[in-house]
Parts: C-alpha cells; structure tokens; sequence
C-alpha cells in the first residue's frame, strides 16, 4: 500500500501532534517545561488564617476589662519568663553572662544562707523564752549560724572570682558587685530563687 493511503492510529489527532511538534520546534534551547507540563500538579498551599483580634469593647467597662486581661497575660507570660531565666524578661541585675555563672555556682552547692532564717527564727523563739539556759543556747547557736554564714560567704566569693575571671577575662562588671550577688542568692531557699535554678548540686561547671 501507497504512504499516502496509509492510515494514523486512530488514538491520535493529526492536528494535535502536529502543533506540539510545531511547539517544540520553536522553543529555545534554555527553555524548561512547566510543571504543568510535565504532568506534576503543584502542591496547594493551606490557608493560614489570620489571628483572630479582641472584640471591639462597647463600653468603657469593657474596655477596662479587657486591658486588665490583657495586663494580667502578660504579668503571668513575665513572671514565666523570669523563673525560666529567658534574658528579654529578667531584670537588670539578673542580665549577663557573668550573672548566669554566678547563679550556677551558687546552686551547685549547698549553701549555710539558705538555712539562715529559719536558724534565725529558732533562735529569736528560743531568746524569748523565760528560761537563762535556753537563751543562753539560743545566743550561741546566733552566733555559730552567724559565723557559718560569714565562712561560707567568704568560699561562694572566692570561687566566684575565680570561675569570672577564667572564663570572663575582659569583662566589664565589678567583682564586688558579683560577690554580692551571689552572697544574697546564697541565702535564699531553693525553691524560692528567681530564676530558678537550672543545675543540680554538685554538678560540674
């Protein structure tokens, strides 16, 4: 049988591979086919919905209300922020890295401080009791907790010095400033320190 006479599969347009041929020819060489093209579907990207903002306050009470809310939200967030030692939320006294290190030597080690009031409050029950012998004790008792705090001062500032000094060789703040510090942090319970304590005793620093 004649070329001509031969006929196409009848699964394809003639006029459809035709102009692709034609497309094909025409592109430039640095021309890179579409996704769409290639067959691949591009990927939808989900929705993001905008926050959602307060309710508009119809009154002055509203208003009043929800800037209390607002105020509290952001006290809780501080406080928060604060325990966890996040630097945006700590006060200028707790801010810096010297300060950090400071609060790590101190809570690695069991300090005499901590337990200073409550030795204090013994003593000042014992004082007040109508017996000389019990506040004969009581007095000695003040005046061992006294020395022991004093001692053990004198250690968290030595170390203190020494750790700084080390690792903060060109640092700006005053020693006696750090000594005083770590002295106060020393003699507050654990649990009550702000930013809480973030190393275990005895850990290595």
């Amino acid at each position: 049988m004649s070329p001509l006479f031969r006929r196409k599969p009848a699964d394809v347009a003639p006029s459809q591979v035709e102009e692709e041929v034609n497309a094909a020819d025409n592109r430039p060489r640095s021309y890179t086919p579409s996704k769409k093209e290639l067959g691949v579907a591009t990927p939808k990207r989900a929705a993001t919905g905008r926050r959602v903002q307060d309710k508009a306050p119809e009154n002055r009470k509203e208003a009043y209300k929800q800037m209390r809310e607002r105020q509290r939200a952001e006290r809780a967030e501080a406080n928060a922020g604060m325990r966890e030692g996040d630097e945006r939320y700590l006060l200028a006294r707790d801010r810096g890295p010297e300060r950090s290190l400071v609060r790590d030597i101190v809570d690695s080690r069991r300090t005499v401080g901590s337990w200073f009031i409550a030795g204090a409050v013994v003593v000042l029950i014992g004082s007040s009791v109508p017996n000389r012998t019990i506040q004969n004790i009581s007095t000695l008792i003040w005046a061992l907790l006294a020395l022991a705090v004093l001692v053990d001062s004198i250690l968290i500032a030595r170390k203190i010095k020494k750790m700084v000094s080390a690792r903060f060789p060109q640092s700006t703040q005053r020693m006696g400033s750090l000594y005083l510090y770590g002295i106060m942090r020393g003699l507050t319970f654990r649990r009550m320190r702000i930013p809480k304590s973030k190393v275990e005793y005895g850990a290595k620093l």
